[in-house]
């Protein structure tokens, strides 16, 4: 709680007038839980050279990588109390605070490539999702891409039946969760960085996760076989404390806006590149055998966590599926 109750002095020095506050620059602490060469550390780093140069200075942007402030369940709370100012969660993480429509990303096989992502994100339902979070007490910025998730454990996954009986570790969500149970695998909730060493020490059998994490986490390390499996699609919400933005000078937040477009546009950019290049590292270092799935193979992975869509539905809301789906796929589920 110490960390938490340090962060009113950011908010309160929004609210000086006079010589003070024209002195001192305002202070965004932008914390993430990746490494700095990630899709997400790169365009947060972007963010913070831009932010700072368009402002002249009146904004200095912090930028904590590695969960150097907070893991994952802690962020959130953080943000709403004012301890930092930015986050860039995954959408799994807006579920346990309530906004439950954020686990739609989550679903297995919805999102076929990145194009098509772009159709969501950058339209009318991506614009109402962000609105969600007003009530939050936080305000949704941008869409953030990571790109799509690759199964590994120390055993070949090849079948639906190859993970029954496995521990897998996943983020904290239900529709995470229910995926897993399709596949008969035992899924434990567990922050991202924790994972690396729950694989080492056996605590978990294998995880799900893009290429650029496993590479930047040493995942491949500690995992005899990684199936590419292109299954689900981990994407990130840039947010920031909705009393804390609003509080901005205007112009100062029109600034902060435009290099959080163009951030986004930067690392959306270089996130197919590091995924593709952190393939090509985990494939020379040798530790990993990659396995790709036949036609036939991964049918049957979409078969088996089909299921998963009518699971969920409660939860996240059929009409919200049948829309992400029209607008993913031209169908319904």
């Amino acid at each position: 709680m110490g960390k938490l109750i340090l962060a009113a002095a950011s908010i309160a020095a929004l609210t000086l007038v006079g010589p003070a506050a024209a002195q001192s620059p305002i202070v965004i602490k932008f914390s993430h839980v990746v490494a700095t060469n990630t899709p997400k550390g790169l365009a947060a780093e972007k963010f913070k050279e831009l932010a700072e140069k368009y402002t002249g200075g009146k904004v200095k942007v912090e930028v904590y990588p590695n969960s150097q402030l907070y893991k994952d369940k802690e962020e959130l709370e953080a943000l709403q109390l004012g301890a930092v100012q930015m986050l860039a969660p995954s959408n799994s993480k807006f579920g346990p605070i309530g906004v439950k429509e954020f686990e739609v990303f989550d679903l297995p096989y919805i999102l076929p490539d990145l194009k098509t992502l772009r159709k969501v994100t950058d339209g009318p339902l991506g614009a109402r999702l962000l609105k969600l979070l007003d009530s939050k007490g936080m305000t949704g910025l941008a869409y953030w891409d990571n790109g799509f998730k690759q199964m590994s454990a120390n055993k070949k996954l090849v079948t639906p039946a190859d993970y029954k009986g496995l521990k897998f570790r996943i983020q904290s969500s239900k529709v995470l969760e229910a995926q897993f149970r399709s596949l008969g695998v035992i899924p434990q909730v567990m922050a991202f960085s924790e994972v690396y060493q729950a694989l080492q020490t056996g605590v978990v059998d294998g995880q799900e996760n893009t290429w650029s994490n496993i590479y930047t986490q040493k995942m491949h390390e500690v995992q005899k076989y990684i199936t590419e499996t292109n299954h689900g699609y981990i994407g990130y919400v840039v947010v920031t404390n909705k009393k804390f933005w609003d509080g901005m000078p205007a112009d100062i937040r029109a600034q902060c806006e435009k290099a959080m477009k163009e951030a986004t546009e930067y690392g959306n950019g270089q996130s197919a590149k590091e995924n593709e290049d952190a393939l090509a590292e985990i494939k020379k270092t040798g530790k990993s055998e990659i396995i790709k799935l036949t036609p036939e193979q991964d049918a049957a992975m979409r078969k088996a966590m089909e299921p998963v869509y009518k699971d969920v539905a409660s939860r996240v809301g059929q009409p919200l599926i049948d829309e992400f789906l029209k607008e993913t796929r031209g169908a319904t589920n």
